[in-house]
C-alpha cells in the first residue's frame, strides 16, 4: 500500500473535497488521476488498433453512434441495479467491491478521490457493453472504435460528475439543471435521478423527480440501506469502514 501511494503524483497523496475547491484545482486534479490517464492512455490504444485494421467509414460512424447511444443506457442500469443494489453488501467477497465503487461515494459526495470509478471495474464494463456493439457493426475495426468512444465518453462522465459536485452554480441552464438532479440523488433522494449528463432514461422508467414531488428526505440517502440494523447481519462493509456513520458528512465533521 506504501509503494502504490507513493507512487502516486504528489497532487494525490492527499485527500481533496469538491465542495472545497476550484474549477482550476479541479481540472489539474483531474488530468493528473491515474484512472483517468489510464482512460486516455487505453483510447489511445483502441484508436492505434483501430488505424492498424479499419473499418469502412460508414460501420466506423455506426460503431461510435451506437457507443455513444448505448453507454447511458448502461450507465443507468448498472447505477440502479448495481450501484445501488442492497444485495452486494450481503456477499462477503462482494462487500469491499460494492464500498468502493459506490457506498463510499454516497457516505462523502464530495470526496475527490472516491468519485472517481475502480479500474478493475470500470474499464471491464466498458469493454462488455461497447465492444460486442461495435464488432457486430464493423468488424474488429468497429470493436475498437466503439471502445475507444466509450472510454473517451467515461471521461466526460467522470468531468461531468466532478462538476456537479464542485462548489460553483453553472450558468448554463441545462448544466444548472443537470447539477440541481444529481444532487438530489445525492443530498435527498438515493432512489431517483440516476443518469449523470442525460435524465432521458429517467424519464422512460420513471425515476425521474423533482424534490417537491417527494417532500420527505430519504433515511437512506447517504448509506444506501446499509443501515446499522444491516450491518449487524451483513458486517463487512461496516469492518471495512470503521463501522457505520449516518447523517450529512459536513454535520459528521462537526460532531
Amino acid at each position: 500500500m506504501k509503494i502504490a501511494q507513493t507512487l502516486r503524483p504528489s497532487f494525490w497523496r492527499r485527500e481533496h473535497h469538491l465542495d472545497k475547491m476550484s474549477l482550476k484545482e479541479l481540472v489539474v486534479a483531474y488530468f493528473q488521476y491515474p484512472a483517468i490517464i489510464a482512460y486516455l492512455l487505453l483510447s489511445a490504444v483502441a484508436i492505434a488498433l483501430y488505424a492498424w485494421r479499419p473499418a469502412p467509414l460508414l460501420p466506423t460512424l455506426g460503431a461510435i453512434a451506437a457507443a455513444s447511444l448505448a453507454y447511458p443506457l448502461f450507465w443507468y442500469l448498472i447505477h440502479r441495479y448495481v450501484l445501488h443494489s442492497r444485495w452486494m453488501f450481503k456477499v462477503p467477497f462482494l462487500a469491499s467491491t460494492w464500498k468502493r465503487i459506490h457506498y463510499d461515494h454516497h457516505q462523502d459526495p464530495n470526496h475527490l478521490e472516491v468519485l472517481f470509478g475502480a479500474l478493475h471495474t470500470t474499464v471491464p464494463t466498458i469493454a462488455i457493453g461497447v465492444i460486442p456493439l461495435g464488432w457486430a457493426i464493423g468488424g474488429f475495426g468497429g470493436a475498437m472504435a466503439a471502445f475507444a468512444t466509450g472510454l473517451l465518453t467515461t471521461c466526460f462522465y467522470e468531468f461531468a460528475h466532478c462538476i456537479q459536485h464542485l462548489a460553483y452554480k453553472p450558468k448554463n441552464k441545462l448544466l444548472a439543471d443537470m447539477k440541481k438532479r444529481h444532487l438530489a440523488h445525492h443530498f435527498h433522494d438515493e432512489n431517483g435521478n440516476f443518469g449523470i449528463t442525460t435524465f432521458f432514461w429517467d424519464k422512460l422508467f420513471g425515476t425521474y423527480y423533482d424534490r417537491p414531488e417527494r417532500p420527505a428526505k430519504s433515511p437512506t440517502v447517504f448509506n444506501l440501506g446499509y443501515t446499522p440494523e444491516a450491518a449487524d447481519r451483513w458486517p463487512w462493509v461496516a469492518r471495512l469502514s470503521g463501522g457505520v456513520v449516518t447523517g450529512h458528512p459536513r454535520q459528521r465533521e462537526k460532531a
